[in-house]
Order: C-alpha cells, then sequence, then structure tokens
C-alpha cells in the first residue's frame, strides 16, 4: 500500500503464524512502499500505537490478534513549538501540573491538530520542565481525555513523576470519575460494566465492546437523574482506561452520550414527549457530553494520595439545567 504524509494506516489483525514477529518487520510486510528505517523512526517517535497503547520499543513483539495504527506525519513536521495558550491550571508544583482540559483541545499533536493542542501550551507554560518518557512529541503526557471531553488531566514534569504516575496507571490504582449525559435511562440505575474493548472490524477509527479478544475495561456507573427516561445524568467511575472507554459502555447497554456521533444509536427517538424546545437542544450538542471531573493518585514524591476535582464547564451546565438535571452543587 503506498503510504502518504499526514495519513492514518491500520494494519490488519496479526495472524497466528506471525505472532513473536518484532513489530518493524510485522509493519514492514503490511508497508511494503514504507522502508524499515523510516518505520523504525516511526515507532521511536510513538506514532505507532496497539488499541490505546503507544509502542516505542523496534523490537518488541506482535501478538496474535492485535492490530496497529501507523501515524505518517508530513516530512517538513518539527517538534512541537511552545504556545501561548491560557491554561486552568488546578495544582503545579516541581513534579507534576493538574490542568482542566477544555473541550475541543487536542492533547498532544496528531495528523490534522500540530498547533494549539495541551502540549503545545505546556510547552509555554512550564518552559523545559516536562518529562521526555513519552517522547518528543509527547512531552509530559501521562494519559489522555478525548479532544471533545472536559476535564481533568495530569502532566509530568520530569521523567521520576512520569514513571511513578504511569505505574499507577497500568496498576489501575488512580481514581478517575466522570459524568455523563446519556440517552435513555441505564438498566439497572446502578452496575458494571465489565466488557473487552477492541478495535471495530466495521471501522478501524472506532473502538468497541467484544466478547473476546480486546483489553478488558470496566465501569462502575450509577444513574444520578433522568428526565423522563429519555435523558439521564450518569456518574462514572474507571476502573480501566481504555480509548472510549465510556463512549463505547454506555452505547453498548442503549445509552450512548448525547452529542456523540460517532457511537450514536436510536437514542434521539427516546425523546418522544419531552418539549420541542429541549429536544431540539439535546440533539444538536455539539460535543459529547462527558466531563472528567475528578482525579486522585499517590504523589510520586510524597508518597501522599491527593485529589482534585473540575466543575462542569459552561455548555455542561446549561444542558444539565435545560434537561432538568442539575445537580445542585458542582461535581465531586
Amino acid at each position: 500500500m503506498n503510504m502518504e504524509d499526514n495519513s492514518i494506516f491500520f494494519t490488519p489483525p496479526v495472524e497466528d503464524g506471525q505472532a513473536g514477529t518484532r513489530l518493524d518487520v510485522f509493519l514492514k510486510k503490511s508497508l511494503p512502499d514504507v522502508s524499515r528505517a523510516r518505520l523504525q523512526k516511526l515507532i521511536a517517535a510513538g506514532y505507532v500505537s496497539r488499541d490505546d497503547d503507544i509502542v516505542t520499543d523496534k523490537d518488541f513483539k506482535v501478538q496474535a490478534g492485535d492490530s496497529y495504527a501507523v501515524f505518517v506525519p508530513p516530512a517538513e513536521e518539527a517538534e512541537p513549538a511552545a504556545e501561548n495558550i491560557a491554561l486552568n491550571v488546578v495544582f503545579e508544583d516541581d513534579d507534576l501540573i493538574v490542568v482542566n482540559k477544555p473541550a475541543g483541545m487536542t492533547v498532544h499533536p496528531a495528523p490534522g491538530a500540530y498547533h494549539g493542542t495541551l502540549v503545545n501550551a505546556l510547552l509555554y507554560h512550564c518552559r523545559d520542565n516536562l518529562s521526555g518518557v513519552g517522547g518528543v512529541k509527547r512531552p509530559g503526557i501521562v494519559h489522555r481525555i478525548d479532544k471533545d471531553t472536559s476535564g481533568l488531566l495530569v502532566a509530568a514534569k520530569n521523567d521520576f513523576a512520569h514513571q511513578g504516575l504511569a505505574a499507577q496507571f497500568f496498576e489501575h490504582s488512580i481514581e478517575r470519575t466522570y459524568y455523563a449525559v446519556v440517552y435513555g435511562r441505564p438498566e439497572p440505575a446502578a452496575g458494571v460494566i465489565d466488557k473487552n474493548i477492541a478495535r471495530s472490524r466495521f471501522d478501524r477509527k472506532k473502538m468497541a465492546a467484544v466478547e473476546t479478544g480486546g483489553k478488558r475495561a470496566v465501569t462502575h456507573y450509577q444513574c444520578l437523574k433522568s428526565f423522563n427516561g429519555a435523558v439521564s445524568l450518569v456518574k462514572c467511575n474507571l476502573e480501566t482506561g481504555r480509548t472510549h472507554q465510556i463512549r463505547v459502555h454506555m452505547s453498548s447497554i442503549g445509552c450512548n452520550l448525547v452529542g456523540d456521533h460517532v457511537y450514536a444509536k436510536a437514542g434521539k427517538s427516546r425523546l418522544v414527549g419531552l418539549p420541542a424546545e429541549i429536544k431540539e437542544f439535546v440533539n444538536t450538542f455539539p460535543r459529547q457530553a462527558l466531563h472528567a471531573a475528578s482525579l486522585g493518585f499517590v504523589h510520586p514524591r510524597t508518597g501522599k494520595f491527593i485529589q482534585f476535582s473540575a466543575d462542569f464547564p459552561d455548555d455542561m451546565h446549561l444542558l444539565l439545567d435545560t434537561c432538568l438535571l442539575n445537580l445542585g452543587t458542582s461535581p465531586k
């Protein structure tokens, strides 16, 4: 296949006979027009991922059933530049920074979004004080939230903090609470969604809940309020952190997020009986109604557990008020 700069390619799943092959060798078979030397550079730069995991080791051995995404940046692309972009800083010390990311901001540069990202803003705010574990393209980035999801995210200022935080994410010991506005009302009203998530077989840009394969994903949810069973405010606590996890899991139980056109189902039909102005507002909400409201972890340096919360942004407040779902207090 001919690869163009600034494009994304998804490999076919690794076959049983290919298991154990070095990643760069496997990618070369899938991308015969790209030299192994360039593939190795793409791997080292963090442009190859398996589901939600970035793979930077060219000696990594592929496993049966895995599929890889390869991002090919423009040839003239430079390292991310510092940009004077305002940040809502919730906490900051010599080791880490916690920010309240607005909806619409991409976390790190990627094809189609090389400027205006959180990384660009962090480079300006923190100067040279960002960890290098994530590579030059993702300095300081330990985890990500979707572009159109608002809320809390922690970045590391040095490799010590990065490794300490990354270990907690790997062990699933990070406390993460999200609030989502969904179509319908979950049944039961509270529960645990334990469904593996893998890249969709039908659309490689989407994720899907699967019966076999994929990676284990666990979401604890609780319906806090519902408006006539048509729309509901749901609290979600992540035990794992897979790509699009809440969006995929809620959609899998018939409660796709308001504003989420990627995982949209026939949810809009459930608005029967609601006032016309509310239906119109809900159905035209411009982004997935998802907010990362709480983030807690053990500080890598002090060993103390610290926790932060962020109020709903204005658009979520308006959506909640319109749907009579206001909690009356800021999310905790």
